[in-house]
């Protein structure tokens, strides 16, 4: 089914083309910014007119007349307001049943899209040779949030962790793990802080030239496929990637090991990658490094900007690995769209590796390359989040952090509450609080990280959201409405139709997540949905209602209910039955 906003778009658009015998004009049709001006709003007449050198108000009366004569379920009425835009009145009775059908089958509250794509989401991919860190934070669950919405959507997703696995720094820790090792099939004990360890080996390849030549054979041992160093590093991997794994299982990410891309994985593709290029003329050599040279690229005084491919000493970089990736899921995957949820500082790398990848015609014409960028999580102070040693926080610490200040916090609220009940209650709150206060900003914009403000039961913050929901359940449980088939039978009063229609617009925030990728605006329409509700609840009494407008009532309530949860879901974020 589509949404209400595409119905009503494909419908004025259609009508505008019958009216000015032109054809692809759009409607552009927005949810209405106040009551007065309907639902919805169409506002396309306007530039419709102006490039016919038409008056506005004239082309919206006839456009008015044609929409009227079509006689569409979905509407009630239609008022030509200002300069020409359209005021749109939904009709009640195809409210009810749009509802209604979603109550009885909440797939239908988002539904699947009729154009399907195959999309490569490439994001998370820490570095394997330390454990995960703050800087991770936002790339893992922005990704994992999309990929989320892709598949709901009814997408082909294909998720992609391009772990970094592969390089001389792996050398060092090899090396520095050889040494610690008791027997060749033990992994020492010091692995399972890798951070500590990664700092003991570099201290170590610093100070020690001797330690430093042995580490850098090591890298040749491992590159030239050493079963005993292969072996040394499989292990360090896996204890790497276990690691990760219990940040994502703390997070509630969808990754898994199937969803490796790693950079070893291209290691015999690099080689040809350059010859590719080569053969089509593209590389050039630059002080013995082979670089691209694109003419949209250049430095601030004009100097021409390279895409280094391979250094001088033949070693590769992130950029030929990038273009290995882009071909295979060009190719291989035959995919419509390959994002890469990465750190906006890497913009101009993405932005060269795709224009090279384009020009090179490794990516097909029709794949859409798209860099998800996102900003910085910031302290207080406006510099990027640390520890008071000045160390990078690790992500999985944080985390615990998290859940220890949401148990406070409930034990604070619910003293009575066994232990376990409150120490269950803060995982979900903990996390879904450090989750929540990062999608709900702007993904491209830097962000002050705040324990106070994501923990707050005030605001625009996953704790309110979650109370919203367990709230709902609760009425719905004195009730004995959890189970029950409902049906919403009216709208009478103005906070009901309010309601029903904000409900009902869940999907179309999806589709334009899915669209433009940005999760905030499914948190602020969470928001805006839990006010409405909240709204709809002082002014129009529940419990004290009569029967049928009772039952009427909590079956919009188990809508919104509904509602809630599968956007919460879509961020991520779990919901509870009691707070």
């Amino acid at each position: 089914m589509d949404t209400i906003k595409q119905t009503l778009n494909t419908l004025v658009s259609q009508c505008l083309t019958e009216v000015t015998g032109q054809n692809n004009l759009q409607g552009h049709v927005i949810t209405a910014s106040r009551p007065e001006f309907g639902d919805y709003q169409a506002n396309g007449v306007m530039a419709v007119a102006k490039q016919a050198k038409r008056n506005p108000r004239e082309l919206a009366q006839e456009v008015v007349a044609v929409l009227q004569a079509r006689q569409h379920e979905l509407i009630d009425k239609f008022e030509i307001a200002g300069p020409g835009f359209i005021n749109i009145h939904l009709a009640n009775s195809a409210l009810l049943r749009r509802a209604n059908t979603a109550l009885s089958d909440p797939d239908e509250l988002i539904g699947v899209i009729d154009t399907p794509q195959t999309i490569v989401v490439d994001y998370s991919s820490p570095n394997l040779a330390k454990e995960m860190h703050v800087g991770h934070l936002r790339g893992t669950i922005i990704g994992d949030s999309l990929v989320r919405v892709f598949e709901k959507l009814g997408h082909n997703i294909i998720r992609q962790n391009h772990v970094g696995d592969w390089g001389t720094q792996f050398g060092m820790l090899i090396t520095y793990m050889r040494e610690l090792r008791d027997s060749a099939d033990d992994k020492p004990s010091q692995l399972k802080d890798l951070e500590t360890f990664y700092r003991a080996a570099k201290e170590r390849f610093d100070a020690d030239p001797e330690f430093a030549t042995t580490a850098r054979k090591s890298v040749v041992h491992l590159q030239s496929g050493d079963p005993e160093y292969v072996k040394a590093w499989e292990q360090f991997i896996d204890e790497s990637l276990s690691h990760c794994e219990a940040v994502y299982n703390k997070l509630k990410i969808t990754l898994t090991r199937d969803d490796l891309d790693a950079e070893s994985r291209y290691n015999d593709d690099l080689a040809p990658i350059v010859d590719e290029l080569r053969s089509k003329g593209l590389l050039s050599e630059s002080e013995g490094a082979l670089c691209v040279f694109l003419p949209e690229f250049v430095g601030k005084e004009g100097e021409p900007l390279p895409v280094i491919i391979q250094k001088s000493d033949g070693g590769y970089l992130y950029a030929t690995t990038d273009l290995a990736a882009i071909k295979m899921r060009s190719e291989q995957f035959a995919a419509q769209r390959s994002l890469y949820v990465v750190d906006a500082r890497q913009s101009l790398h993405f932005q060269q590796v795709f224009a090279v990848a384009k020009a090179a015609e490794m990516a097909r014409e029709s794949l859409s390359l798209e860099h998800i960028a996102y900003g910085t999580m910031m302290d207080k102070s406006g510099r990027p989040f640390k520890t008071r040693s000045g160390d990078t926080v690790k992500l999985d610490e944080l985390l615990d952090e998290a859940v220890r200040r949401a148990f406070d916090l409930v034990t604070e609220k619910n003293p009575d509450l066994d232990e376990e009940a409150r120490k269950s209650i803060a995982q979900v709150v903990g996390i879904g609080a450090v989750k929540y206060a990062d999608l709900s900003k702007n993904r491209t914009s830097d962000y002050i990280f705040d324990w106070s403000t994501m923990l707050s039961f005030e605001g625009n913050t996953a704790p309110y959201l979650l109370y919203a929901y367990a709230r709902i359940k609760s009425v719905l449980r004195k009730q004995n409405a959890e189970h029950t088939s409902l049906c919403i039978v009216a709208l009478d009063a103005p906070e009901e139709r309010q309601l029903l229609i904000k409900t009902l617009q869940l999907a179309e925030i999806v589709r334009a997540v899915g669209e433009d990728c940005f999760p905030n605006q499914l948190c602020n329409y969470l928001f805006e949905l839990s006010g409405t509700f909240m709204r709809f609840y002082e002014s129009c009494p529940i419990l004290k209602a009569e029967p049928d407008v009772q039952q009427s009532r909590l079956a919009l309530a188990a809508l919104t209910a509904e509602t809630l949860q599968q956007g919460l879901n879509l961020l991520g974020i779990e919901t509870l039955e009691r707070m």
